[in-house]
């Protein structure tokens, strides 16, 4: 039984190569959608892309750094150079670095902050003119418990998941006049935004 149905759809998964990000990318097509899967790695990339055929689905890999200077555009080229466009973009990628917040250094900070939400901004606004051209579409901006509450040592990943989610929220109500939707989610037993 099919809960939901996107054949002839595509999603473009940033960091879709491991973790929740490869469980999202293989959910997607299962549902019937063709993956672009974005990593930094093009090994782990390759490995994903064979994961997600191995199941039946179609998968296409596009090697970025989510922190990079231009990346949104890269990812969404890429996308539209595949597929000749997208409808869903899932911005998953994520790092954590446990340590207590008097010993995280600026640079660490910034590592954070950059790959989990910084990033999120620069591919939705790269994503926004593709799916609005295509009259609407849908962004998934993977959130975090921590969005709501912080743990001694995830200071700069509990700032950067509710930066996220305040984002995820001024990305819905800016872009909901174009039926692009932006929702922010989080993994399973986390509360949802």
């Amino acid at each position: 039984m099919s809960l939901f149905d996107l054949a002839g759809k595509t999603a473009v998964v940033t960091g879709g190569n491991g973790g929740i990000g490869l469980g999202i990318a293989k959910g997607l097509a299962g549902a019937g959608a063709q993956i672009m899967i974005a990593g930094r790695d093009g090994e782990k990339n390759a490995k994903a892309v064979a994961e997600v055929a191995a199941l039946g689905g179609v998968a296409e890999a596009v090697e970025v750094d989510v922190t990079a200077e231009g990346c949104g555009g890269a990812l969404v080229a890429a996308a539209v150079d595949r597929f000749g466009g997208f409808d869903v973009l899932v911005n998953n990628a994520g790092i954590s670095i446990g340590k207590r917040p008097e010993d995280l250094s600026l640079a660490e900070w910034r590592s954070v902050i950059e790959t989990n939400l910084t990033s999120v901004f620069s591919a939705s606004q790269a994503a926004y003119p593709v799916l609005k051209s295509r009259g609407g579409g849908k962004i998934i901006n993977v959130g975090s418990m921590y969005s709501i509450f912080g743990a001694w040592y995830s200071a700069a990943y509990s700032a950067s998941k509710g930066g996220v989610v305040q984002l995820t929220k001024s990305l819905a109500v800016a872009w909901r006049p174009t039926t692009s939707r932006s929702t922010s989610s989080c993994p399973a037993g986390s509360p949802r935004t």
